[in-house]
């Protein structure tokens, strides 16, 4: 009885393994995870580099020390990364047009090789 159990347990697992993306899924968030800590980067060397010295240059130490300084953080954290995701899913947008801008259509390329066949063989005169 524990045995059938056991097989019936590991086949729905086996199951829910085969079903769906999950695969696809568990790669997806692997990517995901690396990502975000390209976009933490970003936004480290973008707030490190422009809003710092900024900043100091008005003369504010700690945006922390305001009554509200988390919430500007954290609106300020989300149009950054807003930012960068916009910028790289332009820039894989742009390299599918081009990709596809490159690719024939294998419509034509049946098309013109069925008239390339034909003048071949109208010059043979078969």
């Amino acid at each position: 009885m524990a045995r059938r159990r056991a097989t019936g347990f590991l086949k729905d697992f086996q199951d829910f393994i085969n079903r769906g993306n999950v695969v696809e899924l568990a790669v997806a968030v692997v990517v995901g995870g690396a990502f975000g800590q390209i976009v933490d980067a970003v936004v480290t060397l973008v707030t490190g580099a422009i809003l710092n010295p900024t900043l100091q240059t008005l003369g504010i130490d700690r945006i922390r020390d305001w009554p509200a300084g988390e919430l500007l953080i954290a609106i300020i954290n989300f149009l950054v990364i807003a930012f960068v995701v916009f910028l790289v899913v332009r820039a894989l947008e742009q390299f599918k047009r081009k990709e596809a801008e490159v690719a024939p259509d294998p419509q034509q390329q049946l098309a013109d090789a069925a008239n390339r066949l034909a003048a071949a063989l109208e010059s043979r005169q078969l």
